[in-house]
């Protein structure tokens, strides 16, 4: 059945402004660190790039950085690292897939997006798990509006994922965002139609599908941190930051260079 939970914070006008100018920022440095992520490259460098990015281009400060006692600016996420993949000093091969997440927090709200990046020339397998991926996300999105239900996003996520034969990540969610990184609710990436959650106008959440190539089982490592597909085959992510609209949404996290293929995606929805 639909649900309502009083702890959900409902933005303001004033609000909003903020989450806007937090979330266009997420959207800028993921599209930044786009053209450096090539083979060679190590993980840490990628974070590092992040960290200057937010500090001395955006003025604004890495919302992750020591959230939870993580001690870098950006999630990197290799091949078949789920989530959570701590930067290293291993260079990145021609043909992975490397998931970037990360926040950023300005006046005190957040934005939060992931993107997941090939790497060279990768195999047509990794890109179809890729392009399912996001498009799984942005079907998601096409849903939002007043009065739709949390149930009804999940369903739609699960729904494209497996009909394409790959699996959902049932362990970690979306969660709503604004002053704290992690707000309620949770945003489940499966689910049933009509079910949980009633959207609202003033709604601030992220959806953020980790699809596997294979089996939807993973493994949390003995750093805390670490996930990966317990078959080791590859796992794909993306996030954005939304915003419910009196008649719809907002993507707070759309990046340039994604506007007009999202705008194309939606309008066939």
């Amino acid at each position: 059945m639909p649900e309502r939970n009083s702890d959900v914070k409902i933005k303001s006008t004033e609000e909003i402004i903020k989450m806007r100018e937090s979330g266009r920022l997420t959207a800028d440095v993921l599209q930044a660190v786009r053209p450096i992520i090539q083979p060679g490259i190590t993980t840490l460098e990628i974070d590092s790039f992040c960290h200057d990015y937010i500090i001395h281009t955006l003025k604004a400060i890495p919302g992750s950085l020591g959230q939870y006692g993580y001690p870098h600016t950006a999630n990197t996420s290799v091949n078949h690292v789920v989530c959570h993949g701590w930067p290293s000093d291993k260079p990145l091969k021609n043909g992975d897939i490397v998931k970037v997440d990360l926040t950023v927090k300005k006046d005190g709200y957040y934005g939060d997006s992931c993107v997941t990046f090939a790497v060279g020339d990768i195999e047509s397998h990794a890109q179809r798990l890729v392009d399912i991926t996001q498009e799984s996300l942005y079907k998601a999105i096409a849903l939002v509006k007043p009065g739709a239900t949390l149930g009804d996003i999940g369903h739609a996520i699960q729904q494209h994922a497996e009909g394409n034969n790959y699996s959902v990540v049932e362990e970690y969610c979306g969660h709503g965002i604004g002053q704290a990184m992690h707000e309620d609710p949770q945003v489940l990436h499966y689910g049933k139609p009509g079910r949980g959650f009633v959207l609202q106008e003033g709604m601030t959440f992220t959806i953020e599908p980790m699809i596997n190539q294979g089996k939807a089982q993973v493994k949390l490592h003995s750093d805390g941190w670490t996930v990966t597909t317990k078959d080791r085959r590859l796992s794909a992510q993306f996030e954005h930051t939304i915003l419910v609209t009196a008649d719809g949404f907002d993507v707070l996290t759309l990046r340039e260079e994604e506007r007009e293929k999202f705008a194309a995606f939606i309008a066939k929805a």
